[in-house]
């Protein structure tokens, strides 16, 4: 009995977590992180700020907590497989689709949007917005590299910026125009040629060997 009503209180409070989380991101989006007050996030939910408090001391806090929340429920890409075994061409055809299909979600576009608007007046939301998703997924990136260049499959060369540059090929295209909120960055069936694109280029500038 104890232990079912231990069970019960967590899961009351993993709710009520998640229910501060979800308001604080549609708030967010909505009104910008300056505009945005614990007391607005608290009264969407139907709580008091000493309530909210409990479980973030901070809006900054609760930001990261958003961060960390779309990440986990979005960022493929930091978890897709990069086997060192397979050729260069192939996996980084499947990381650049599930890289784009990541970065071009609404709720990434929307955050994107949200850290760039924001980054001046508060640089450490770009710095938790960066560190929690694009320097993890580009870190795995990197290593991956680092061991294509060991085995001679990538010419030798700083891992990171090779990285940068793929990163940077696969979103020179549609991706801008969707930051934009342009039409044409609704037209995804792009995308599959823009990813081959930047696969050549950056195969032309790395690669030991030019593909077959």
């Amino acid at each position: 009995m104890i232990l079912d009503r231990t069970l019960a209180v967590d899961n009351a409070a993993a709710a009520r977590r998640k229910a501060f989380v979800d308001a604080a991101r549609a708030l967010f989006f909505a009104n910008g992180y300056a505009g945005t007050t614990m007391s607005s996030i608290a009264g969407k939910v139907g709580g008091s700020k000493t309530t909210l408090w409990t479980y973030f001391p901070s809006k900054e806090d609760l930001f990261a907590a958003v961060v960390d929340d779309i990440v986990a429920s979005y960022g493929q890409a930091l978890q897709i497989d990069l086997p060192v075994d397979e050729p260069v061409t192939d996996v980084l055809g499947r990381f650049g689709h599930v890289l784009m299909a990541t970065l071009m979600s609404p709720a990434l576009l929307a955050l994107y949007r949200l850290v760039v608007a924001e980054a001046e007046r508060f640089p450490h939301l770009a710095e938790t917005f960066y560190d929690r998703g694009p320097r993890r997924g580009k870190a795995r990136l990197a290593e991956w590299m680092a061991e294509k260049m060991a085995r001679g499959e990538l010419r030798p060369g700083d891992p990171m910026q090779a990285v940068y540059h793929f990163a940077g090929l696969c979103q020179s295209g549609i991706y801008q125009h969707a930051v934009l909120g342009l039409p044409e960055g609704r037209d995804h069936q792009r995308i599959a040629a823009e990813i081959d694109a930047a696969i050549d280029t950056f195969y032309r500038a790395w690669g030991a060997t030019m593909p077959p």
